[in-house]
């Protein structure tokens, strides 16, 4: 129904930025709510932002808020994490993912039935 590919992801410096990509194909996400989650091996998937499917409300982690901003265009079915300021701590594979209802703000990954494959990203001290 709705495939995912993420794209952007890296080597890049402490305080650097890098902006990753979500394409979908399949079923629009005009009607979905959109998300970027985390993970490091042998740990569990981490929340990182959310956002309608409008745009117009959107949810940060703590450990991400002020320096990560999520975004999307839906005339291009993608959406977009512009990450500042990155940190070492920063350092994971990076996934997309998408559900509905598109009004909905979660942050819990077993919500999410729809799944990119990942971007790594590295930040060296």
């Amino acid at each position: 129904q709705v495939q995912l590919v993420e794209s952007g992801g890296g080597l890049v410096q402490a305080g650097g930025s890098l902006r990753l990509s979500c394409a979908a194909s399949g079923r629009t996400l005009s009607s979905y709510t959109m998300s970027w989650f985390r993970q490091v091996s042998g740990k569990e998937r981490e929340f990182v932002a959310a956002i309608t499917w409008n745009g117009g409300r959107t949810l940060y982690a703590d450990s991400v808020k002020e320096r990560f901003t999520i975004s999307r265009d839906n005339a291009k079915n993608t959406e977009y994490l512009q990450m500042n300021s990155l940190k070492p701590e920063d350092t994971a594979v990076y996934y997309c993912a998408t559900r509905f209802p598109g009004h909905e703000l979660v942050a819990a990954a077993s919500e999410y039935p729809y799944w990119g494959q990942g971007t790594q990203v590295t930040v060296s001290s």
